[in-house]
């Protein structure tokens, strides 16, 4: 059983399309990534998935069960962190947490204080006094009390710092290990590198790409930066590199086709230098980015 699945989906507005008709699909236990620029679609497909808005067309479920017509069930097996949080301003965070954990089915007090100490948060604190990352930290722990079966995570390191970053996804690696699903948006590739089973890049509301993040480094993939006063269109033509970046006299692309043709068809050039490496994560996925420019 897959924990998200997604057919045909589809979000219109009156003056553009958020959502393209995407497919997708998260297999229980993945600890999986959703990658793309700002305004590509990551936020409206989270919103849809949970009922927040509707879908013009397309069908959404989450363990088998429709985002639309069971949304109430599905709530009770999930965590949410939304990318934006906003909480009643004269509350006290005990008095958020309290309420929250009295929804839960497993009202695990025991994990709610740990969480608190993990995430060093004050429980006397009014809403009022909060920094962005605080309220954050809060969200985070709203999700991750009552034992939820998906983790669904908008963004969810915006706003931490670089110890609470880490120590988020540490937990989160724990909770999958445990089974959970998560399921996070997030436009910082290191992160999905490093954490991720599976990406999906999302761009103007489709679903270009869906990669396994450990077989990365298992592609024929080379990057190759070539220093040269000469000019490569032509043999960049001709071993079908379109995407290419060239600075002065230095030209670097991704090459995926066998290297003992590129080195033939560099014999009659005169070079300065020329490196061939694996490529970098982001070299994998930068382009999707660049693109959107």
């Amino acid at each position: 059983m897959a924990s998200i699945k997604i057919n045909s989906l589809v979000k219109d507005y009156k003056t553009f399309k958020a959502l393209d008709g995407i497919d997708l699909e998260v297999k229980n236990g993945e600890f999986f990534g959703f990658i793309g620029p700002n305004g590509s679609g990551k936020s409206t497909t989270i919103k849809l998935l949970l009922n927040f808005i509707y879908q013009t067309s397309g069908e959404a479920q989450i363990f088998n069960l429709d985002s639309k017509k069971e949304s109430q069930a599905i709530k009770d097996l999930i965590g949410y962190v939304p990318s934006e949080v906003n909480y009643y301003k004269n509350m006290k965070v005990k008095e958020i947490l309290d309420y929250s954990l009295s929804f839960k089915k497993n009202k695990d007090r025991e994990k709610l204080d740990k969480l608190c100490d993990i995430f060093e948060v004050n429980l006397n604190k009014k809403v009022s006094d909060l920094s962005l990352g605080n309220k954050k930290k809060i969200a985070i722990i709203q999700a991750l009390i009552g034992e939820p079966e998906l983790l669904i995570l908008d963004e969810p390191t915006n706003g931490l710092d670089p110890l609470m970053q880490k120590k988020l996804f540490e937990v989160l690696v724990e909770e999958n290990k445990k089974g959970t699903t998560i399921f996070f948006s997030s436009h910082n590739l290191n992160e999905v590198q490093k954490f991720c089973d599976r990406v999906a890049i999302i761009k103007d509301g489709k679903i270009i790409d869906v990669k396994e993040i450990n077989k990365e480094n298992d592609l024929t993939a080379s990057k190759v930066i070539i220093k040269t006063d000469d000019n490569l269109e032509n043999i960049l033509k001709e071993l079908n590199i379109t995407d290419y970046k060239k600075e002065e006299n230095e030209t670097t692309f991704i090459y995926e086709s066998d290297i003992n043709l590129l080195i033939k068809s560099l014999q009659n050039i005169r070079l300065y230098d020329l490196k061939i490496t694996e490529p970098s994560f982001e070299d994998t996925f930068i382009k999707y980015y660049e693109k959107e420019n």
